[in-house]
């Protein structure tokens, strides 16, 4: 879904035409700015494919209408943090900054945690 946002000021400027698809890419760089963040590992048919790391990008799906986003963010969160400031913090910050850098208003942010990962490697033992 694409939506045009008017903007007045300084003359007649135009429109200007913000997609789906490129809202989500700026919210998925955004939340690489929030410390303690990590990506949500690819599902198929319910199913994680591949890890629940750090160097992982979030997955994101925004909705964009009438110069208002809605953001729904999968993401993992690294142990030990605390999930709910963590998450907190990661909507605050996707709230202004998609809302500085794309103009329009985040009126809703749902996140979804999907794994907590260390910093250290897990390690396997057969016994």
């Amino acid at each position: 879904m694409t939506t045009t946002t008017t903007y007045a000021a300084a003359g007649e400027r135009g429109a200007l035409t913000i997609s789906d698809s490129a809202v989500e890419r700026i919210t998925a760089r955004a939340v690489t700015e929030v410390a303690g963040i990590g990506g949500a590992a690819t599902r198929v048919l319910g199913v994680a494919v591949g890890g629940e790391t750090p160097d992982r990008g979030a997955k994101v799906t925004a909705t964009v209408t009438a110069g208002t986003a809605a953001l729904a963010v999968r993401l993992s969160i690294g142990y030990p943090q605390p999930v709910r400031e963590t998450t907190e913090a990661a909507r605050n910050h996707l709230t202004r900054r998609v809302g500085e850098l794309t103009g329009l208003t985040v009126e809703r942010v749902d996140i979804t945690v999907t794994a907590l990962h260390t910093d250290t490697a897990e390690t396997r033992r057969v016994q």
